[in-house]
């Protein structure tokens, strides 16, 4: 059962949250004494701390989430990349080039030409503080900004650029960010995220142009998408863009600091999260440490849910906001206090026993906001079980948990013909006007596996290489997520673990968010982000 597996990683060595209390002097006194203890690894995170137990027996069992959020306010704190989780790694002193940022700047593309190969392109340009807006954010560090090229086969190019703060807030770290959907355009608010934060910080555009693929946007279907043609565009996109552009980003940033970043890190959510999974995968050798949110690693098989609850909420299976709040609140009402703490988030879903029934309308009622009709329950139904193979009936994807109805509305339509629709006519049929209610789900499921699978999965159980390097993986995920199905990383890692063996919690961590949505604050639970102090473990 999922609630096992969820227990498993709830044995000896679980994570679990700090609490976040009211006094701040409480705050302060939990996360000092949880940095003086030699057993106790605290995750460095703004909007919560994190504290790995290594020696504390569970205290629940399949009731509760074994990752215990012990919170006596009554309002969620989220967490979802604000900060690099992986930076619990190793505190490392500052390392601090030589001369002034800005001259070395100048003089960086020359420097670059001259000792960093396999390079289409390079130039550089000094950015002083708050001169550079990003989405009403100016950068509150000034650094040397590197745009370069790297050429890949089928005369493609991924486009890259590195952001080197001042050497006065350098952390001697390198960190490279992901992309989100089809990629297709750098991920500038998380490359000033985190160059803000010390970080020598890359990103690229996943090996295609957003510009020349209709703007990143395919919905409603029927558009043409030309990266989706090219094998080796389609390999870059989740594969290998960040693995091609990492190693002379990394030699950059040694030319331009005059020595090699300790410890290099990716960090990426969504689409990002399946990034990291493939570099796991396929460039085991290149990262210390991996932070994968929401992660969309079973691509192919994502994008067939999406497909699935389409076709579950047609006509009048259609679930309009004001049912799906209804099913929500039902579900709260009934299994809110499991956790102990009435505060309008459901902590753990796979311990809540909700009969969906019990919501349906009595004899002769219409459709309203306080009942559901047959063809509802039926849809609902379906997308809590998710979508089966028709020849095998074989489980294709997780569904949905309970507590995440309210975010379900894309799931209805937008999601499928932004995602599932484009991938059938672009990959899969080769034909613009393929109509997604003809779906077969059997041998379109096979065709599927064949055509996209093979190219943009990251699903092997099978990380040995990256673990037997000393990498760590950590992978985040919320409850109420709108789009992935929330069980799918308990799931998937759960065989990682199987297979690799030993102790999985010397190298891999995973964080269910209760009332946490995609890559953020699910809108439709309460939120609360406070700032607690940073420990770091040595």
């Amino acid at each position: 059962m999922l609630s096992d597996r969820l227990d498993g990683f709830g044995a000896e060595g679980r994570p679990v949250h700090v609490p976040l209390l009211d006094a701040p002097g409480e705050k302060k006194t939990y996360v000092e004494r949880a940095s003086r203890s030699t057993n106790r690894h605290v995750l460095a995170i703004p909007e919560i701390a994190q504290v790995y137990l290594k020696d504390e027996k569970p205290t629940t069992r399949g009731t509760s989430s074994t990752w215990r959020n012990r919170r006596p306010s009554n309002r969620l704190a989220f967490i979802m990349f604000s900060s690099l989780a992986v930076a619990l790694l190793l505190s490392s002193p500052r390392v601090l080039g030589s001369g002034d940022s800005s001259a070395r700047c100048g003089i960086l593309p020359d420097l670059i030409t001259s000792s960093v190969s396999n390079l289409g392109s390079v130039e550089a340009a000094f950015v002083p503080t708050n001169s550079l807006n990003v989405s009403g954010t100016f950068n509150s560090v000034a650094f040397c900004r590197v745009n370069g090229s790297v050429p890949y086969p089928e005369n493609n190019t991924v486009f890259f650029e590195v952001w080197l703060p001042d050497t006065a807030v350098y952390n001697g770290r390198f960190l490279a960010v992901g992309n989100g959907g089809m990629a297709g355009t750098i991920d500038y608010a998380a490359m000033l995220e985190n160059a803000s934060k010390g970080f020598a910080t890359a990103g690229g555009d996943g090996g295609h142009r957003a510009s020349e693929n209709n703007g990143g946007d395919a919905y409603p279907g029927g558009v043409d998408l030309p990266y989706l043609h090219d094998r080796n565009q389609v390999l870059a996109w989740i594969r290998n863009s960040v693995a091609l552009f990492t190693p002379p980003a990394k030699s950059i940033t040694g030319v331009f600091y005059e020595t090699q970043p300790r410890h290099a890190y990716y960090k990426g959510c969504s689409t990002g999260g399946a990034q990291g999974f493939a570099l796991a995968e396929f460039h085991p050798d290149l990262f210390d440490g991996i932070a994968a949110g929401c992660p969309g690693n079973w691509y192919s098989h994502l994008a067939l849910s999406f497909l699935w609850n389409q076709q579950a909420t047609l006509s009048s299976g259609f679930l309009p906001q004001e049912s799906l709040d209804h099913i929500k609140n039902a579900v709260l009402d009934q299994c809110d206090g499991l956790d102990g703490v009435e505060d309008g988030v459901l902590e753990n879903p796979l311990a809540c026993e909700f009969d969906l029934g019990s919501l349906a309308c009595e004899d002769g009622a219409t459709n309203t906001s306080t009942c559901l009709a047959p063809k509802q329950i039926a849809a609902a139904r379906d997308i809590y079980a998710g979508p089966r193979h028709s020849g095998t009936n074989a489980s294709l994807y997780p569904g949905f948990d309970l507590g995440s109805e309210s975010e379900w509305m894309f799931q209805e339509g937008r999601l499928s013909l932004s995602f599932s629709l484009p991938l059938l006519q672009n990959m899969v049929f080769d034909d613009l006007s393929y109509n997604g209610s003809t779906f077969d789900w059997a041998a379109g499921v096979d065709a599927l596996d064949e055509r996209v699978g093979s190219l943009i999965d990251a699903i092997s159980p099978d990380l040995t290489s990256y673990k037997a390097k000393g990498g760590k993986l950590l992978v985040t995920q919320g409850w109420a997520d709108p789009y992935n199905a929330a069980t799918w990383p308990i799931d998937h890692l759960d065989e990682v673990a199987r297979v690799t063996g030993g102790d999985r919690y010397e190298w891999l961590s995973l964080f269910m968010i209760p009332g946490g949505g995609h890559c953020g604050g699910a809108s439709t639970y309460p939120q609360n982000e406070k700032d607690l102090p940073v420990a770091s473990h040595r």
